[in-house]
């Protein structure tokens, strides 16, 4: 093949990429498999210093590749060309070890400014304590409008159900399926929000990839991270630590909302909180109905994962259809879910999770479904237990 022919082939085979990029749906195909820029100052820096570095290796792979294809072929033995006779020159070797050091310096910079901004979490505008298990997330706000409120965060009830063996469920027509949560976190856009962040068990790790970071949950010790989202929105992330069985059936959402949003959604959450506490803190003697009808909540929560919905467990973790424990002394029952197993590391201590009102529906739920009648558990009876 001749230079010219190669130069022509050369120039058609970028003209056709160039089309292609062209079209609006070639570009947002290739745009999904790139970096996301993110809605942070932290993640938009990662991105544009991505995008840097990215064309400058494009710029040093054109030019390398390109000079290696054209002496291949212009410099080729078939037209008498004779390879040059000599041991090292200077200039080269100058220009190889000064221009990658330019580059390195110039790529240092930004990333070493990055780098301390997304460490500096001092003067926060408020503080939300994270704290993982296995498969949940924690979240506790420490100061500001929501100070005091407390919650849960799992996988919602559809992702649950749908991701369950033998549900007969299409997963494609879930939404969000195994991203989405029956809590979301909610913080208050333009506003600094510091997370200390922790672990109930394992090594768990917080990911929201729209934030431009991630940090590890690790027991026993608080990791800080920091976040300012300026735009309202709902924003998804997983645990991006292998934490388990279930590691990925530990998705986050995060909702964004206005100030003057995000005040009535902490005002309705400290009402609920302070009402599920008052209910909880009471001596009421519960119907069966009532016990059944949250208790079922609680345990598409916290123990079908695990237990199975239809109470026949899996593996590791037993079937409580039936079993021993759901039919057997109450204060068995109550034992095991407050403290969890002594000899079945799998099974959590619920005691420090749940309140002595879901406490109870969730043990009344368990020895009264599935074909099981073994009466019912009062709150004031997880209490007496504690």
């Amino acid at each position: 093949m001749s230079v010219r022919k190669l130069k022509q082939a050369v120039i058609a085979l970028f003209s056709s990429v160039l089309v292609m990029t062209s079209s609006h749906a070639w570009a947002a195909e290739i745009s999904s498999l790139n970096l996301r820029k993110g809605v942070t100052e932290v993640s938009r820096n990662a991105y544009d210093l991505h995008m840097i570095v990215l064309w400058i290796c494009v710029v040093i792979g054109v030019v390398v590749f390109g000079a290696m294809i054209y002496s291949m072929f212009a410099h080729r033995k078939s037209k008498g060309a004779v390879a040059a006779s000599f041991h090292e020159s200077h200039k080269v070797e100058v220009l190889w070890t000064v221009i990658p050091f330019i580059i390195l310096i110039a790529l240092a910079i930004p990333a070493t400014k990055n780098l301390l901004l997304i460490e500096d979490a001092s003067n926060p505008d408020m503080t939300i304590k994270v704290t993982s298990y296995q498969w949940k997330w924690q979240y506790e706000y420490m100061d500001g409008d929501a100070e005091g409120v407390k919650f849960f965060s799992s996988l919602d009830k559809a992702s649950n159900d749908a991701r369950a063996m033998n549900s007969g469920i299409d997963v494609t027509k879930v939404a969000h399926y195994l991203n989405n949560v029956d809590n979301e976190l909610v913080i208050p856009t333009g506003k600094k929000v510091r997370f200390l962040i922790t672990s109930n068990d394992v090594i768990h790790s917080w990911w929201v990839p729209d934030f431009g970071f991630k940090k590890d949950a690790i027991p026993g010790y608080i990791n800080e991270a920091w976040t300012l989202v300026e735009d309202a929105g709902t924003y998804r992330g997983k645990c991006a630590e292998l934490c388990g069985k279930d590691h990925g059936f530990m998705p986050i959402v995060v909702v964004a909302k206005e100030e003057g949003d995000y005040k009535k959604w902490a005002a309705a959450k400290k009402a609920e909180a302070d009402a599920a506490a008052a209910a909880a803190s009471s001596d009421k003697t519960w119907s069966k109905a009532e016990l059944m009808a949250k208790g079922a909540a609680v345990y598409g929560t916290s123990c079908a994962a695990c237990h199975q919905a239809n109470g026949e467990g899996t593996g590791p973790f037993p079937p409580l259809k039936g079993s021993a424990l759901a039919t057997g002394p109450a204060a068995g029952h109550i034992d095991i879910v407050v403290n969890g197993s002594k000899t079945n590391p799998l099974m959590a201590a619920y005691g420090a999770q749940l309140n002595d009102l879901d406490l109870a529906a969730v043990i009344t739920y368990e020895r009264n479904s599935w074909g099981n009648d073994a009466g019912i558990v009062q709150p004031k009876d997880v209490k007496a237990a504690r």
